[in-house]
């Protein structure tokens, strides 16, 4: 097995203190997980470089400044129960369950889903569960959730993931919004989700999170 503890170093000093994310739970769970046993065997080489990660299906695991962004507007606390909403191949859960107390991941292919599992296993996360089901329809059963986290881009996100979130819990997605797109926080007070801009960011959008199309006559 190798060991990629300076590549990781080198990734936090790199990619996530210039980035302005000095939490200590952030850092310290971004140098403890191992992030290539999360990206597919061929891509391996370059788990630590900047950039998102290919993971297939039209997939990426998010690429660590933006993650590492994610996570600090978010807050995470450790009595925090998080919704994990396309975590791929489960490096998102492992570092969210090495801040939070439980995570439930979703995921809708199933190949990733059951390679997420194993690798969680493996590595020896044992407060994250990983569900097979549509990212839009996120994991109602084990709700309502302190934090949702959205690994990916999103036009909308769905009423029905919405109501997953607790009265005062926190929720980050991208926003595919013009060239930059916008990762926006948001909070729900009195039943109702009011959004903020945290930081500009991309990613391919989620399936299950696009626009309905409009026609006109």
């Amino acid at each position: 097995m190798l060991d990629n503890t300076k590549s990781r170093t080198m990734m936090v000093d790199s990619q996530v203190r210039p980035s302005d994310v000095t939490k200590f739970p952030i850092i310290d769970a971004m140098l403890r997980v191992r992030r290539e046993a999360f990206v597919p065997e061929s891509k391996r080489n370059v788990a630590y470089a900047g950039g998102d990660i290919d993971l297939g299906g039209g997939r990426v695991l998010l690429d660590p400044r933006t993650f590492a962004k994610m996570l600090d507007a978010l807050d995470i606390q450790p009595d925090d129960v998080v919704l994990d909403i396309g975590c791929g191949l489960g490096y998102s859960s492992a570092i969210l369950a090495h801040m939070a107390d439980a995570v439930v991941a979703v995921e809708e292919i199933e190949d990733l889903a059951r390679d997420a599992e194993s690798a969680l296993s493996e590595e020896g996360v044992d407060n994250a569960v990983v569900l097979t089901n549509a990212l839009a329809k996120g994991a109602a059963k084990h709700g309502p959730y302190d934090v949702i986290c959205i690994e990916g881009a999103v036009s909308v996100v769905p009423a029905e993931v919405l109501e997953q979130l607790k009265e005062g819990g926190r929720i980050l997605a991208i926003f595919a919004v013009g060239v930059l797109g916008e990762a926006r926080l948001g909070r729900k007070v009195n039943g109702k989700v009011s959004w903020s801009l945290a930081f500009n960011a991309t990613a391919p959008i989620l399936p299950g999170f696009e626009s309905e199309a409009v026609f006109a006559l």
